[in-house]
């Protein structure tokens, strides 16, 4: 086991980078309003296993469901437009299953939020370059950073207010808007390259 603190740095910042748990702070609040509570633990270790999981298995999964990372990009990216444009049109366009605060603990927390297409794509590219221990040591310090953050939200709600939470979340949805974006354009032209 060769741990590497320079691998660990980098691949802990692009991770950060990439799951944006600051930029989702405004989510997080609407989802507990919808939801009553989130469970900050579960939704954190959920998400770990996931990214973990997805980081051992990912390319091997994809290939055997006949999908190629390019692809579950695109679908990703979809994901984070209609997430994006609930934030800065203020619409509801994803509606919450009756059992609450365990399924917003998965899905859209968990999954796609956290452990999104994003940081799955993400960790593709990062184990091409760095050693496997050191990246799954960089996941679990944003999972700890994560588990804060959605700890102390309700916090950082009362600290910033609620016109505070409704710029940010305009701002970060146009944020998510152009990473949608970005995420689709270099995908789908990957994925003509490929045809």
């Amino acid at each position: 086991m060769q741990l590497n603190f320079k691998e660990i740095f980098t691949a802990f910042m692009v991770l950060f980078a990439v799951i944006d748990i600051i930029g989702s702070i405004p989510i997080i609040i609407d989802l507990r309003k919808k939801a009553g509570q989130i469970q900050s633990e579960k939704a954190s270790i959920i998400a770990g296993i996931i990214l973990v999981v997805f980081l051992f298995l990912g390319k091997s999964i994809l290939n055997l469901i006949g999908i190629d990372v390019n692809s579950f990009a695109v679908a990703g990216a979809f994901i984070l437009f209609f997430i994006a444009l609930e934030m800065i049109l203020g619409i509801t366009l994803y509606k919450q299953e009756e059992n609450t605060a365990m399924t917003t603990a998965v899905f859209p927390l968990a999954f796609p939020l956290i452990a999104g297409p994003g940081s799955l794509t993400t960790l593709l590219s990062l184990r091409a370059e760095f050693r496997t221990e050191n990246i799954v040591i960089a996941v679990i310090l944003n999972v700890i950073f994560i588990f804060i953050v959605l700890k102390t939200s309700a916090k950082i709600e009362r600290l910033i207010g609620q016109n505070g939470i409704n710029i940010i979340r305009k701002v970060f949805g146009v944020v998510l808007l152009a990473i949608a974006v970005k995420l689709f354009a270099h995908n789908i032209k990957a994925l003509f390259e490929i045809v």
